[in-house]
């Protein structure tokens, strides 16, 4: 892979490389900053990128080229502050995410590098795997429009058997047609944003997603201090969890109203037994990168955009694959330095810092873009949608049965 970016570099003139790499390296800067602030949903910060990119001056490749880096970074970056927030007292642990099982025990440290590890990995296996899926999506595209329904219909069908138990597989359908409804009742209406691209996504996915987690945060314990960064996951275990992650995220990337979660959940039964809490963290790390790859030949492939980033790069107009490639592997290269450099020192301050007061900005920021993009009516959006949100956490289920506001609508037509 490192052999086809350098023939990229070598195909075009020094300045013009000079200037990609620089647009590549400021959307890096970008995805990191949007990456560490605690709540916004990668797809609301693409979405910010789709309705700002076509006013940007320069040319419409290195915005491109920014808009993939600062994405692909985001995928990279936000596991940081998934950590750092929202971590519970230690009477808890035992029902908290294995992410914050990892921080309370003192290995928030070793996680972040296993997030790198798994992120890193999934990039270099996706990009090679991609070329051939996508030809094979592309040869039976029309059968997979056709039986989408159906298709939806038997991923939510596997992801409510995951909780196994029979009242927790009961919650999961309910919360699955509860999100559905409000999809259903949202995403046709009109809203007045002062950004017209996005609509209501932004506070959809905000108040499902990130105000739960926010205000869990605000009561949680927050941060201990942190150990060592050796690994206790061997190599095998790393590898195996990082391709389990990335056969997750090609489901994703070619499939509309499935999200980098719901990859992870199917993907977990075949990423090992070994270690359960550090191979979880490589695992949902490895399908949320993979699922960026796979989307991105989606796009490029099938005309399909399919997460927030591949509208934005729609609405710029994409380059030619082998550049958009390049600013792929380069921010995936930088990113994998960055989580555990800055990550280190934002669990430090996470541990300084009252959660409550993180959890309130945070909460505010996410109103603001709310309003930015869906007007008054989104941030009543976001206030339902949080409700909504609040509920799996205290019926014991995964958060990912959510995103049945999206696959409901479109099983339904």
């Amino acid at each position: 892979m490192a052999g086809a970016v350098l023939t990229v570099a070598l195909s075009l003139p020094f300045e013009r490389a000079g200037t990609l790499l620089a647009y590549t390296l400021a959307g890096v800067a970008l995805g990191t900053v949007s990456g560490l602030v605690p709540g916004v949903h990668a797809n609301a910060f693409a979405l910010l990128l789709a309705a700002t990119a076509p006013t940007l001056s320069g040319p419409s490749t290195g915005v491109a080229c920014a808009v993939l880096a600062a994405g692909v970074t985001h995928t990279f970056l936000d596991v940081v502050p998934a950590l750092a927030l929202g971590v519970p007292d230690a009477a808890m642990a035992a029902g908290s995410l294995p992410g914050h099982r990892l921080v309370l025990g003192g290995r928030g440290r070793e996680a972040l590098r296993l997030s790198a590890l798994g992120s890193g990995g999934a990039l270099l296996v996706a990009l090679p795997v991609a070329v051939p899926l996508t030809a094979l999506v592309r040869r039976h595209e029309t059968l997979l429009t056709a039986s989408l329904p159906l298709v939806l219909a038997g991923v939510f069908g596997l992801l409510v058997l995951s909780e196994r138990r029979p009242w927790r597989m009961v919650a999961a359908a309910f919360l699955v047609v509860l999100s559905g409804a409000l999809g259903l009742a949202t995403l046709d209406r009109p809203f007045d944003g002062l950004v017209s691209v996005g609509g209501v996504l932004t506070p959809l996915f905000g108040g499902l997603f990130g105000v739960p987690v926010l205000v869990d945060a605000a009561r949680g314990g927050g941060v201990p201090p942190q150990e060592g960064t050796a690994l206790a996951a061997g190599p095998w275990t790393v590898g195996r969890a990082a391709a389990a992650g990335v056969a997750g995220g090609g489901l994703v990337g070619y499939l509309p109203g499935v999200s980098a979660g719901v990859a992870a959940t199917l993907a977990l039964p075949f990423a090992g037994r070994d270690a359960p809490d550090r191979t979880y963290v490589v695992a949902t790390s490895g399908a949320n990168t993979a699922t960026a790859v796979f989307a991105l030949f989606s796009l490029v492939a099938l005309d399909a955009p399919r997460t927030g980033v591949t509208v934005a790069l729609r609405e710029v107009g994409p380059p030619p694959l082998s550049t958009l490639l390049a600013a792929t592997v380069v921010a995936g290269v930088v990113s994998a330095v960055l989580v555990p450099a800055l990550g280190d020192r934002y669990l430090v301050a996470a541990g300084r810092v009252g959660p409550r007061l993180t959890s309130l900005v945070a909460c505010g920021l996410l109103c603001l873009l709310s309003g930015l993009f869906a007007g008054v009516e989104g941030v009543v959006v976001l206030v339902a949608a949080g409700v909504v949100g609040l509920l799996p956490v205290r019926l014991g289920v995964r958060r990912v049965h959510l995103m049945g506001v999206l696959a409901v609508p479109l099983a339904v037509g």
